[in-house]
């Protein structure tokens, strides 16, 4: 499967799933001053090898943003939120505090946490980070496309 985002003029970015056994779909991602939120789960998912979001597109599922409630991919979309509140104070929390935050907010929204640590933590971090590179080298129009 391949993830293309594609830099949007206005207040979205697009992001679109190709799979070889599926139509593509096309998702629009609202701009939120970082990467797009599924280009943090694609970080996520694919270093940390867990079900969210993303994984979920590979095994055929549609890209609704109401996708069902599982345990493991909840644990994922709390763990993508904190990359986001990262992301947006300049991607230098320390990783503790961010695994403090993770565990709150799972604890808040009544989800299991992933069994996380530090090292996991510092390693999605420098993933999302060439991924903030690259996305920042793209122009309105231009796309960054991620096998996954």
């Amino acid at each position: 499967m391949q993830l293309i985002f594609t830099k949007g003029a206005g207040k979205h970015d697009r992001m679109e799933v190709v799979r070889e056994d599926a139509p593509n779909e096309q998702v629009d991602c609202p701009k939120q001053g970082i990467i797009p939120h599924d280009m943090v789960h694609f970080a996520v998912e694919s270093v940390l090898r867990r079900r969210g979001f993303v994984t979920r597109l590979a095994a055929g599922e549609t890209a609704d943003v109401r996708m069902g409630a599982e345990a493991e991919s909840d644990g994922v979309e709390r763990l993508v939120e904190v990359f986001q509140a990262d992301g947006w104070a300049g991607w230098s929390s320390a990783p503790t505090d961010m695994l403090d935050l993770y565990r709150v907010t799972c604890q808040a929204r009544q989800c299991e946490p992933l069994a996380v640590d530090e090292q996991d933590m510092e390693a999605v971090r420098a993933c999302i980070l060439a991924l903030t590179a690259q996305w920042q080298a793209t122009g309105v129009g231009q796309s960054v496309a991620l096998a996954f």
